[in-house]
């Protein structure tokens, strides 16, 4: 054989075997499955592994949490604040959210304030999302005390910006997305119909929630009559309602968001821990709720850990089936934070009897609190 041929040869095997070498250097990127139950989700960008499922794991003790002190958060809601009326035991203030199969990071608020300079983030939807709203707001708080900021409050709309950053987050609240309309018959759930979206626009960040109220009835139900097209009732399957009115959502998503200027959310079903007869139960039966996790208790009542493991005994919620079959429609690309299971497991971090009212609250959480990991999910889609 050709002594020049030979020559070749080795030199292109040299160089392969070399760029091989190369490739096998250069790290590979990781991705986080945020929306695991839509196709539709976009994916969050980690260092660890891939494919993490954020969203599947346990409990853990952490004693340097809680990431802030609620006598130094100005934006927490009373009724959100167990330490202030009379709360004694604290472990619920220790633990932090470990997937299975990677590490979360850790929220950074300055990092956050940092990565969102110039932006606008909005909260939309009812008390849950307060919740977080006001977690957010706290976290950020705390990660810069002396920054200049501007709090506006009125009607349905709550913001605070943090003026050193020109970061404003935004709460609107609604409590069913779609429009409640006060008409000659009374008023009307148009499960159609989102006028109420033009606020929303203009947000490099919409996180959306909705579900709490739609199982309500008796003297807590703000509607008296609900229309689908031509169509009105006096009620109907609540499962139903809901699913037609987030299609309606969903059209407005597609119709109205750019997703090169905003990114999407979708905070998943915030769980409840109790036995109420004035909510509305699909499958007609109001059991003792504390059957879900083996107890006696007909609430979260005296509950002061979480349940133990990655699963939670009831399985999930049916309105998280609802939720996942609209997600799956939706063409726009959104994120579902998909709290639901982690947010079972803490029947430990309700206000219960510590939230400054007559009753127990086994539906909202304390703060700081379970909301704080909903925000550090939240913040892991910006790293």
């Amino acid at each position: 054989m050709d002594f020049g041929y030979q020559r070749g040869c080795l030199l292109l095997t040299g160089a392969i075997f070399l760029l091989l070498l190369l490739l096998l250097q250069v790290p590979l990127s990781s991705s986080y499955n945020v929306n695991s139950s839509s196709s539709n989700g976009g994916s969050l960008r980690g260092r660890e592994l891939l494919q993490c499922n954020l969203f599947k794991g346990k409990w853990v003790v952490d004693n340097s949490y809680p990431l802030y002190a609620a006598s130094s958060c100005p934006y927490i809601d009373s009724g959100f604040d167990c330490l202030k009326h009379g709360r004694s035991d604290t472990q619920y203030l220790k633990y932090a959210w470990q997937p299975d199969s990677c590490s979360l990071p850790r929220f950074n608020g300055l990092d956050l304030l940092r990565k969102w300079r110039g932006k606008k983030v909005m909260f939309v939807g009812d008390s849950l999302s307060e919740n977080q709203w006001q977690s957010l707001a706290c976290l950020l708080h705390a990660s810069s005390p002396k920054s200049k900021t501007t709090f506006q409050s009125r009607d349905s709309l709550t913001s605070l910006t943090f003026q050193d950053y020109g970061v404003t987050i935004y709460l609107y609240r609604t409590t069913y997305l779609v429009d409640i309309v006060r008409e000659n018959i009374g008023r009307v759930l148009k499960l159609d119909s989102i006028q109420a979206g033009g606020a929303w626009k203009g947000m490099d960040v919409l996180v959306f929630n909705s579900w709490h109220w739609w199982t309500h009835t008796g003297h807590l139900q703000p509607w008296d009559y609900v229309q689908y097209g031509s169509t009105i009732l006096k009620d109907m399957n609540r499962l139903d309602a809901y699913y037609k009115g987030m299609t309606t959502w969903a059209r407005w998503v597609d119709l109205n968001v750019d997703p090169s200027k905003t990114k999407v959310f979708f905070q998943g079903i915030s769980p409840s821990h109790n036995q109420n007869k004035s909510t509305y139960d699909s499958r007609n039966t109001f059991g003792n709720r504390g059957k879900e996790w083996g107890s006696s208790s007909r609430n979260c009542y005296g509950e002061r850990q979480p349940i133990q493991g990655s699963t939670y005994p009831a399985g999930l919620p049916v309105a998280q089936g609802v939720l996942n079959k609209v997600l799956l429609s939706v063409k726009k690309p959104v994120q579902l934070l998909d709290i639901t299971t982690l947010s079972q497991l803490r029947k430990d971090a309700h206000p219960s009897s510590y939230g400054g009212g007559s009753g127990i609250d086994c539906s909202h959480w304390c703060l700081p609190g379970l909301p704080d990991t909903w925000n550090q999910l939240l913040y892991a889609s910006f790293t």
